[in-house]
């Protein structure tokens, strides 16, 4: 089984330099090529892993190559992918500290570590979900036990059928995964209060001030440490400054930070006025599975509440054994059996070191810059944003005026060729082409590579 997993894996890994980064193939042919229906005696194993290797490898994206700039996706930190091979063959059920002892201790310092490289609370509870989404939804859910507990209502117990209301704030071009874990809460989508932002989609703290004063009651805001487009942060400090006035008022507030994208920026000394202030807040979410490196999946919910975050996730059962000095990981996650996904950032952690996560957000950051300097210069496209972080809006200036076409046939044209993989976002009703430079493995040569591939495309188009 190895030889057969293992062969394939590596000729994987060893082809992503040269490798398309975007597969060819129809939907009809990927299925006609994986459509092997199970027979009634069955198929050895090692046989299966051969040909699943064999028919599925041709049609994989290249997510680890470093030329793939499409979606906020992250490639595979060497740590990460041998830590993934020994949670495979560990496989543990990582809910509970009496079964797995091991990975449970491991993820306990995981969190430490995180805590300590991110400059957050030292006393904050951390879990390991699946991604962006179940980390936000953790986090407000803690939020929403904790502003609800402070008016004397158990929403864990009695639900939200009479309950008091919690006016939810979010910001314009909120991401639509805070959105949906509202749906999630039963908080909803058409309840919030929306706050303007700035030209770079940063709250607009006058806004925000002029809103919470409007307000009364249990109140929950999110904010951004890395807009999904501009990548730009909110003022943390005035958003601080203001929750906290509003809790003086008498009013029970919770701060949420979506950080899915650029909350590793609090562990670069050279991002210290962008995250001034990140500290002061309530909870904060991120996606290891983005900018950290780590394998598939593993978001990150974090609370400087732990009372109310275990109050939120937690459950007990006579069938387990819970209430050792040991942390149970099922306590601050929604799920009960879980994979150990928190090894991998274990072991990422371990190998970046301080100075190596702090370089990995430089790095991106200075990368994407490259992209926005080469793009600015060629006369062909307009940056539209403030590049602070690794993300980059381009809008592909057509003779013809049709922009948004132009940056369609640019990205496809790319895409086809498979030199690198491009995205695009609707921001602000316009069209563009967004870069995300994501992946540790992207050096200069792949921002150059595909630069000339843009331009290139971008000239046949407009000739």
């Amino acid at each position: 089984m190895l030889d057969a997993a293992g062969s394939a894996s590596l000729d994987h890994l060893s082809s992503l330099p040269d490798r398309r980064v975007y597969p060819q193939g129809s939907y009809p042919e990927i299925r006609a090529a994986l459509d092997h229906p199970p027979t009634d005696p069955g198929i050895d194993a090692a046989q299966v892993v051969h040909e699943l290797a064999r028919d599925i490898g041709p049609y994989i994206a290249a997510h680890a190559s470093g030329r793939y700039f499409g979606f906020v996706i992250g490639g595979l930190h060497p740590a990460s992918w041998g830590a993934e091979i020994l949670v495979s063959s560990w496989d543990q059920n990582a809910g509970l500290f009496p079964p797995t002892p091991g990975v449970s201790v491991a993820e306990e310092l995981a969190a430490q570590w995180l805590l300590d490289l991110l400059d957050l609370p030292s006393g904050s509870s951390v879990g390991f979900v699946t991604g962006g989404q179940m980390a936000t939804f953790t986090c407000l859910a803690a939020a929403r036990h904790q502003v609800l507990r402070a008016v004397g209502w158990d929403v864990e117990a009695d639900g939200l059928t009479g309950a008091p209301p919690i006016t939810v704030v979010v910001k314009e071009e909120a991401h639509s995964t805070v959105l949906r874990a509202l749906r999630f809460l039963g908080l909803g989508e058409r309840a919030v209060i929306t706050v303007p932002c700035d030209e770079q989609s940063n709250i607009r703290p006058d806004a925000l001030e002029r809103a919470l004063e409007s307000i009364t009651g249990p109140t929950i805001l999110t904010i951004e440490c890395g807009n999904i487009n501009t990548g730009g942060f909110d003022s943390f400090t005035a958003v601080a400054d203001l929750a906290q006035a509003h809790r003086a008022d008498g009013n029970p507030t919770w701060v949420h930070v979506d950080g899915a994208v650029m909350l590793l920026a609090a562990a670069a000394p050279s991002m210290a006025a962008h995250v001034r202030g990140l500290d002061r807040l309530d909870s904060w979410s991120t996606d290891g599975h983005k900018l950290l490196n780590v394998a598939y999946d593993c978001g990150i919910a974090i609370c400087r509440h732990p009372a109310s975050h275990r109050a939120a996730m937690s459950v007990q059962a006579s069938y387990l054994e819970q209430g050792t000095s040991a942390r149970d990981p099922m306590d601050w996650v929604p799920e009960f059996s879980r994979r150990a996904r928190g090894v991998s950032v274990y072991a990422t952690l371990r190998s970046l070191g301080r100075h190596g996560l702090a370089d990995l957000v430089d790095r991106t950051t200075r990368l994407a810059r490259r992209f926005a300097e080469q793009l600015t210069a060629s006369g062909r496209a307009v940056i539209v944003n403030d590049v602070v972080s690794n993300q980059v809006l381009v809008r592909w200036l057509a003779p013809n005026g049709d922009n948004a076409g132009l940056a369609d046939t640019v990205m496809s044209a790319v895409r086809a060729e498979g030199i690198a993989f491009f995205s695009g976002t609707t921001y602000r009703g316009e069209r563009l082409m967004r870069i995300s430079v994501s992946d540790w493995a992207t050096d200069e040569d792949d921002v150059d590579r595909a630069l000339e591939a843009l331009l290139r495309n971008a000239a046949l188009a407009t000739s």
